[in-house]
């Protein structure tokens, strides 16, 4: 289909013009979800009165939900709709969800429907938006691994812009007009950004009219939209009442998580011997990365709000003001660091590749893990640096550099990992099946971080910093062991490996 289509076009689309064009509208959808993020649990602490508890754990079964959804948005854009077709009704239906996120309510069931509809979103737009950069460059490992790290690079610069705008956003306009109206105002910026996005891939439609899946090739079918679309609106619903009922949220992710993975076996069980190897490979590498995931959690749950009660908010050089963030724009640090290192581990891939010197997958998940539990104690020692329970910003830049470092190395390659070792006819249903254990992960990382819910009524930082400053350290010690298992899985993941490249 690939070449067929492009002879339409009257000339071959380069694989980088239909990279940028995807990549593009990746950018602008991280954009709207990670503004988004920057404000959720201070929203529901602040705004809606939830206690700490409470927050981490509906934007923990929220975050999940959103991850979860994935699974499904694969098979439909492979089997259904395509995966062309299901990227752009995603980001459609993403844009409908921060535009309600908009409205200046603080009904929970307004809330909790919002979330619902970004759920429905981001189903169908993840998945298949994955699924076309591993489509671009098929059959090239060390050109999908330096795609994906790059890839992964546009998800932070969208998602920077966004974590350092939509707090001082919201901050300048609650200033000016009061009322709280700048949460409101600033999470319709994030419904902007998907629209410009999809303006973007508007007027660049034709770098891409040549990759789909086989669905794409079709005339679209109205049946099969109209089902979608009402089964999205079911799903709205039953997310809603996930989110209000947390004993619900609670069955519901264990439960969707039990069933992917049954599904994964019945996979591998059924499948061709050539390529069994690939999906054990695949399925030893998700489940590292759902550890992986559970410290990534931390950063809008117990490292946000330890931003907000234990870090001194000025940024001083040998006693010189330079300048102050508010407590949620600390989270654009991680994506600072991603852009920063993004390029550098790209070329060092490809130079490695190229001498066929490259590490394995595996050999980066644990080394991933290793830096990710420097970073944790790095956390864990601010109370040794602060000042009234208030501890220095540079640490949050040092602890959040090396846990960016983790973060490319293990789920910044997650995606290429599926690409790498997953049949492409399976492709949209795996790499939605990574994103349920993401999501699995999302909802345990809210429960850990209630480890640090600070009781209702304490405010005094040096009451607070133990708390957390004690959940810190134990997360380093649990990184470290995630390190070892990662390191003991190393032979069988190189047999695993060796067996799939034999069969290709």
């Amino acid at each position: 289909m690939k070449n067929e289509n492009a002879a339409q076009l009257g000339q071959p689309v380069s694989q980088t013009r239909s990279f940028m064009t995807v990549a593009l509208i990746e950018l602008w959808e991280r954009f709207g979800y990670y503004g988004m993020q920057a404000l959720i649990v201070y929203f529901m602490v602040q705004r809606l009165g939830f206690e700490d508890s409470r927050a981490n754990l509906v934007w923990g079964a929220a975050a999940a939900l959103i991850y979860l959804a994935p699974a499904i948005g694969g098979w439909i854009g492979d089997q259904v709709l395509g995966t062309r077709r299901c990227m752009i009704l995603g980001a459609l239906i993403l844009t409908l969800g921060y535009a309600l996120m908009a409205v200046p309510t603080t009904n929970t069931w307004m809330t909790f429907s919002a979330l619902g509809v970004i759920v429905v979103g981001n189903g169908l737009f993840k998945p298949n938006t994955a699924n076309l950069v591993r489509k671009i460059y098929e059959g090239d490992d060390s050109k999908m691994d330096s795609a994906f790290t790059m890839y992964y690079m546009a998800v932070n610069v969208g998602s920077t812009f966004s974590m350092l705008a939509t707090p001082w956003i919201k901050d300048h306009v609650n200033a000016v007009y009061g009322a709280n109206l700048g949460w409101h105002v600033a999470f319709a910026v994030c419904s902007v950004g998907l629209t410009i996005g999809l303006l973007t891939v508007g007027v660049l439609r034709k770098t891409i009219g040549h990759i789909g899946s086989p669905p794409d090739a079709e005339p679209l079918r109205m049946k099969r939209l109209l089902a979608v679309l009402a089964g999205g609106v079911v799903a709205v619903a039953a997310s809603a009442v996930i989110l209000e009922y947390r004993d619900l949220a609670r069955a519901f992710v264990y439960l969707a998580g039990f069933v992917v993975l049954g599904i994964f076996f019945h996979l591998i069980r059924t499948s061709q011997p050539s390529e069994r190897a690939g999906l054990i490979a695949a399925l030893v590498l998700t489940l590292q990365t759902v550890f992986f995931f559970i410290f990534y959690q931390q950063m809008s749950t117990s490292l946000s709000l330890f931003a907000l009660r234990n870090v001194d908010l000025e940024f001083s050089l040998f006693g010189a003001r330079l300048w102050t963030w508010s407590p949620a724009q600390f989270q654009a640090l991680n994506a600072i660091w991603i852009m920063v290192l993004s390029p550098v581990l790209a070329w060092i891939y490809t130079r490695a590749g190229s001498s066929g010197k490259d590490l394995s997958i595996a050999a980066k998940f644990a080394l991933g893990f290793a830096v990710v539990a420097a970073g944790f104690f790095t956390y864990g020692v601010a109370g040794q640096f602060a000042t009234g329970g208030l501890t220095s910003s540079w640490i949050m830049i040092a602890g959040y550099g090396l846990y960016s470092l983790g973060e490319l190395l293990v789920s910044g390659l997650g995606l290429a990992m599926i690409a790498r070792y997953v049949p492409a006819r399976m492709g949209g249903f795996m790499m939605g099946a990574y994103y349920v254990g993401v999501g699995i992960s999302q909802y345990l990382g809210g429960v850990v971080a209630n480890f640090a819910a600070v009781p209702e009524g304490m405010t005094d930082p040096l009451q607070t910093l133990p708390v957390y400053t004690s959940l810190f350290n134990k997360l380093g010690v649990a990184a470290i062991a995630c390190t070892l298992i990662a390191l003991a899985a190393l032979p069988l993941m190189r047999k695993l490996t060796a067996t799939h490249h034999a069969h290709q």
